[in-house]
């Protein structure tokens, strides 16, 4: 099994120091200021024709949003098996990006057309939508907002119920730089245990958010499990697409067009 290794190293210095030392690391250990600790678990098979904007886990199946123009869907799939069991595609003129579960409501951002659609998670009903300004990448629930990413470097935090603006959070790297620098290219969203985690557009890595002051945590560099097909191509088939089940802490890793999806597990435990 492989490991992989970025941020929380404090609260079990020890069990991380250990599973550093035959780790991947594409920067030596101690560039990297705090870490934790995903382990392999299996590849799974993955639609290879869904360009894969928005995954999110819920009650055993994936929910996954794929984009482009006349190709735009949303699905529901067995993750162990990748067949879609549901789906509803987009009109043409829709480019479906991120995706978010509210309650029993999927919420599905568009690129340029700032609408984002809301559906009945059970039947895939059209049941409202609401308008935003600006396009819109990833998107991801923390239990109270909205998180919607646009390509920069700045999140916004906005009321599922009214889609109106409550804040907007700037991501800055801190931990390798000398200054602030941003961290622009924001792509798909997920929450894991009080942290964003999000895709940086057109490279391997995932980043580590804080989501009180924008902080970057650490980083995870998914470089060894990008299929080997398509570590040329970085404006297309591209690492894309994070979900995570809190129940068991399995993670879930994809990109645009993959034929595969990888699974990990989450070796730590929920900050306090």
């Amino acid at each position: 099994m492989n490991r992989i290794l970025s941020s929380d190293f404090r609260p079990f210095s020890h069990f991380a120091l250990f599973l550093a030392m035959g780790a991947f690391m594409p920067f030596s250990f101690a560039e990297l200021p705090e870490q934790v600790p995903l382990r392999h678990l299996a590849t799974l098979p993955h639609d290879k024709h869904s360009f894969t904007q928005g995954l999110l886990w819920d009650s055993g199946y994936l929910y996954e949003s794929a984009g482009q123009y006349g190709t735009s869907s949303l699905r529901r799939v067995e993750p162990n098996t990748g067949n879609i069991t549901a789906k509803v595609d987009l009109p043409r003129p829709f480019f479906a990006e991120g995706l978010a579960l509210v309650g029993n409501s999927l919420f599905q951002l568009t690129w340029q057309e700032n609408v984002c659609f809301v559906y009945d998670k059970k039947t895939f009903q059209l049941t409202g939508q609401f308008q935003y300004p600006g396009e819109g990448w990833g998107l991801t629930y923390d239990g109270k907002h909205l998180i919607l990413s646009d390509g920069t470097n700045v999140l916004r935090f906005f009321d599922p119920q009214t889609f109106k603006l409550q804040r907007r959070l700037d991501v800055m790297d801190t931990i390798r730089k000398r200054r602030p620098e941003p961290v622009r290219h924001l792509n798909e969203l997920e929450w894991v245990l009080g942290e964003i985690w999000a895709n940086v557009w057109m490279t391997t890595r995932i980043v580590r958010i804080d989501p009180k002051n924008g902080h970057v945590i650490g980083w995870i560099e998914m470089a060894s499990f990008v299929p080997e097909e398509y570590r040329e191509d970085t404006q297309n088939c591209v690492l894309n697409g994070i979900a995570f089940d809190p129940a068991v802490n399995h993670v879930y890793i994809t990109g645009k067009y993959w034929n595969v999806m990888h699974q990990f597990q989450l070796e730590i435990s929920e900050k306090k």
